[in-house]
């Protein structure tokens, strides 16, 4: 979804929107209560929404609270969600709930992170594991920019044409579509067309598919094959908390399991 700041009307917005999930006027209107025409003139400017009819077709379209904020800003309308930093006094029972899922994936390596995948909290396992791949990185709290560097992960991860591909095309996909990036996520933003670039250019040919896809490591004698998952928190009306994911790996079989074992020092269920 590209919208330029010279279009971004409600209008033009939620037309983005529709297109990118793939939906026909007609399909849109009919789930969110109204007529195919009303949104049509809606999309086109000869009709103004109200602010509840903005917030039933961006829940209808599933945007993200963040874009929700923007769509009724474009409509003339304050914006609703809250971004609460992780920090604050008000977040003290999410940090606790996430610091017991973290003490809980012991002795999986699982991280905290947002959607530039800035790294905000993460088990002892997770920190012994990174100390093993990169005792040295100076890069930042970034978890992209340390799988991307050449003195980060880099070098470490046997598959990292494809591993790289998906991470840099899906986060690149997500800062594109905001209306509301700052500086930093435009710093990022550039860092991931650049690095799309150069692995176009690579010009390997695609993977067969397949049911999982491991992340295969390796430095020195210890060869790691891990796969993750992604956990998200259930119906939160925060765009902090919305935007916040769990990814814990894990290891893909025995092996890995015993290899994983001697890099982070714990004793595995």
């Amino acid at each position: 979804m590209a919208v330029t700041s010279e279009e971004s009307t409600v209008g033009t917005l939620l037309r983005a929107w529709r297109t990118a999930r793939g939906k026909s006027q007609l399909a849109v209107a009919l789930e969110a209560g109204i007529s195919s025409r009303h949104l049509s003139f809606v999309e086109t400017g000869r009709s103004s929404p109200s602010r509840e009819m903005v917030l039933t077709l961006a829940e209808t379209l599933e945007v993200p609270l963040r874009e929700r904020n923007a769509l009724l800003t474009a409509a003339g309308f304050a914006a609703v969600y809250r971004e609460t930093p992780l920090d604050a006094p008000v977040m003290n029972d999410v940090r606790e709930a996430l610091s017991h899922i973290l003490r809980a994936s012991e002795p999986n390596p699982t991280l905290v992170v947002n959607r530039r995948y800035d790294l905000l909290m993460a088990n002892d396992a997770a920190q012994r594991f990174t100390s093993f791949f990169v005792p040295d990185w100076r890069g930042g709290p970034n978890i992209i920019r340390m799988l991307l560097a050449p003195d980060g992960l880099r070098p470490y991860v046997q598959n990292w044409h494809e591993i790289a591909t998906d991470v840099v095309h899906r986060t690149r996909n997500e800062l594109a579509s905001s209306q509301t990036r700052d500086e930093t996520d435009e710093a990022l933003l550039r860092d991931l067309v650049t690095a799309e670039a150069e692995l176009r250019r690579d010009g390997k040919p695609a993977r067969a598919p397949s049911i999982l896809v491991s992340m295969k490591m390796r430095k020195g004698d210890v060869a790691l094959d891990l796969f993750t998952t992604i956990t998200t928190l259930g119906t939160p009306l925060d765009i902090t908390l919305q935007e916040l994911r769990i990814e814990t790996l894990f290891p893909a079989d025995a092996r890995a399991r015993e290899a994983l074992l001697r890099i982070v020092g714990s004793g595995m269920q």
